[in-house]
This record gives structure tokens, C-alpha cells and sequence, in this order.
């Protein structure tokens, strides 16, 4: 069973916390189908939110089809999201992905930084060079035009 928590300093809305959270559990197969999610009472005590926040994060992943809630007895997990990959291959990468936060850390980046790189690297087209890549790539095309100007200045 997941255990929701609501982080109330940031922007995200109650309800949409708890739908994320059910999104990543999902997505990292933390929750599969079949698995019940806790009841209204116990995240309204948990998480000190409103009934009416938690029944509108249920709605909406009811409607989204990845919840099911069967009277009187819960709602469960009835849907899954696509590309869910190989439980070994997830731990895998999440063991490099704790190694480039350790470094980021070290390198000065607060949680910000990393998620605001993370989103950027997500944003570029798959296959195709990064802005960084496409810079290096001209400037290797201008030192080859002039090679008089690649030296040191």
C-alpha cells in the first residue's frame, strides 16, 4: 500500500500531490493491479487534507482509468501506465541515477537545479544533439574552416 504524504510549501495543489504520487508508484511498479489504495479516512488522517481533496485525486484517476472504486470495499488499483520496464533495469538505473545526484550535489546543485536540468534534457527531441552538442559541433566546423584560429589566444 502507498503512503501518501502532501507537502504543503510548494504550488502543486493537495490533490494533485496524491495523483502524482499514485502516478510514480505506478510508473516505478511500487503498485500494481489489483493493490488497494488506502481509504479517504486514513489519508485524510495521515496527510491532514480535507475529504474532498482526497475524493477528487481518486476521481480524477478514476477517470483516467487507473483506479477502480468498488462500493464498500476500497478502490484498487485497475489500470497501468505504458512503459513500465524490467523491475531489474529500474534498479539499475535508479542506482546510476543516485550516483548523479550524489555528484550534482557535490558539484553545488540544490534540487531545483537538478530537476530543472532533468526536465530540459527531457524536453530534447530523442536522436537529436543537444543545444550544447550543436554548439560544439559548429565550432569544430569553424576551426576546420580556419585552422589558423583553433590555437590558443
Amino acid at each position: 500500500m502507498i503512503d501518501f504524504y502532501v507537502d504543503r510549501t510548494g504550488s502543486v495543489p493537495a490533490y494533485a500531490q496524491l495523483v502524482q504520487q499514485v502516478r510514480e508508484a505506478l510508473r516505478l511498479g511500487l503498485l500494481r493491479t489489483g493493490d488497494k489504495l488506502p481509504t479517504v479516512r486514513e489519508v485524510v488522517t495521515s496527510c491532514a487534507v480535507n475529504a474532498a481533496t482526497v475524493l477528487k485525486a481518486y476521481r480524477e484517476l478514476e477517470l483516467s482509468g487507473l483506479v477502480e472504486a468498488r462500493q464498500g470495499a476500497g478502490t484498487y488499483i485497475s489500470g497501468t501506465l505504458g512503459g513500465s520496464a524490467d523491475p531489474a533495469a529500474m534498479d539499475r538505473l535508479r542506482g546510476r541515477l543516485r550516483t548523479w545526484v550524489g555528484d550534482a550535489r557535490q558539484a553545488g546543485l540544490e534540487d531545483d537545479d537538478m530537476r530543472a536540468l532533468v526536465t530540459s534534457v527531457l524536453a530534447e527531441p530523442p536522436g537529436e544533439l543537444s543545444a550544447e552538442q550543436r554548439a560544439a559541433q559548429a565550432q569544430a566546423a569553424r576551426e576546420q574552416q580556419n585552422p589558423r584560429s583553433a590555437g590558443p589566444r
